[in-house]
């Protein structure tokens, strides 16, 4: 089964996206958006970027967990990963958003 985006809103009102994995799992979240058209503006970057390994942020938390975020060209975060308890469970999630982020559908939830 291949990846999707899941288009929502939140219960404040603001439009967000999580990319799921073939089997269901969440692999990125975005930020809250004010407007529908600027988080489908987001997902659409997300599918440009998720190939170029550079534009991935890798970083360990301060209670030693390991997470990433996506940044589009100009250096916005436009997607963060759930935390992982080790760097290789991280770099899966990479290679996770790679494979599944560029085809993925939309749906809205």
């Amino acid at each position: 089964m291949a990846g999707k985006f899941e288009l929502y809103q939140d219960k404040a009102g603001e439009y967000r996206f999580r990319l799921k994995a073939g089997n269901g799992e969440n692999i990125l979240a975005s930020e809250g958006y004010k407007q529908k058209a600027s988080c489908e503006n987001g997902i659409t970057s997300v599918q440009k970027n998720a190939a170029d390994d550079g534009r991935y942020e890798r970083k360990e938390t301060s209670a030693g967990k390991f997470m990433f975020n996506l940044k589009a060209t100009n250096g916005q975060v436009i997607g963060t990963s759930q935390s992982y308890t080790s760097a290789s469970g991280r770099d899966n999630g990479i290679e996770s958003v790679k494979k599944n982020a560029p085809n993925a559908t939309v749906i809205e939830v």
